[in-house]
């Protein structure tokens, strides 16, 4: 559930929240709640709002990943907002906890991913392929434990499972998740996935943001590769 204590950065325009390994971004068919409506109550609340309050969802992250996500509180920042995420001009850098180090230890990986609705599961191929989208990021290897690695991932293109899809295509599947290869879960269901960081030019103020989200503080391999990460 939100806390206010999960916000890592707002102003009138933008909303930056760590989100909590489990959590949904947005309401779906399990009528659960989702963080869109919990941060919309919580504002309504503390600004004492007698209306709806906006709240925009920019880019999402799926229920089994920690970390930064992006919210508009106003429609000319979403507007602003959805057309960077558009372009490529909001960078999103993700950490990955895997079974197995990359070979090479950096590089960029593209494939082309097609998405099966019915196991919610991406496949990945070398070639394209009919329906199949072009996915590409750019990863490098940022600390070893003596069973784990971290790695660091940057987005270029944002496609359904992207990350998890693409690590376990080159054997590193991220830690706890058994949907790609992983060898066993993780407590509570989550995988060591975790939005770590989103950049870009602030859509009304056009001034340089950067927000950093720490690692779930219940985890001590987190804690371990946020202490040793280069």
């Amino acid at each position: 559930m939100f806390s206010p204590d999960d916000i890592l950065y707002e102003d009138n325009h933008l909303l930056v929240v760590n989100k909590r390994c489990g959590d949904l971004v947005q309401p779906d068919p399990s009528g659960e709640s989702a963080l869109e409506d919990q941060i919309k109550a919580y504002i309504k609340h503390r600004d004492a709002k007698p209306g709806d309050v906006f709240l925009g969802v920019v880019h999402r992250i799926d229920r089994p990943v920690s970390g930064a996500v992006l919210f508009a509180k106003t429609s000319k920042a979403l507007a602003r907002l959805n057309e960077m995420i558009r372009s490529g001009a909001i960078r999103k850098t993700y950490w990955a906890v895997t079974e197995r180090t990359p070979e090479p230890e950096a590089g960029d990986l593209r494939h082309w991913l097609v998405r099966d609705g019915r196991t919610n599961r991406s496949h990945v191929y070398d070639t394209p392929k009919p329906d199949a989208k072009e996915s590409r990021l750019r990863y490098e290897t940022l600390a070893r434990s003596t069973r784990y690695t971290l790695v660091g991932v940057e987005l270029l293109t944002g496609r359904h499972h992207q990350i998890r899809a693409q690590l376990a295509k080159i054997g590193c599947p991220i830690k706890g998740d058994l949907k790609y290869g992983a060898k066993r879960s993780n407590p509570g269901g989550g995988i060591s996935l975790h939005s770590r960081c989103v950049a870009f030019d602030h859509p009304v103020r056009h001034e340089a943001v950067s927000v950093v989200a720490p690692v779930p503080a219940d985890d001590n391999l987190w804690t371990y590769f946020e202490q040793n990460a280069r």
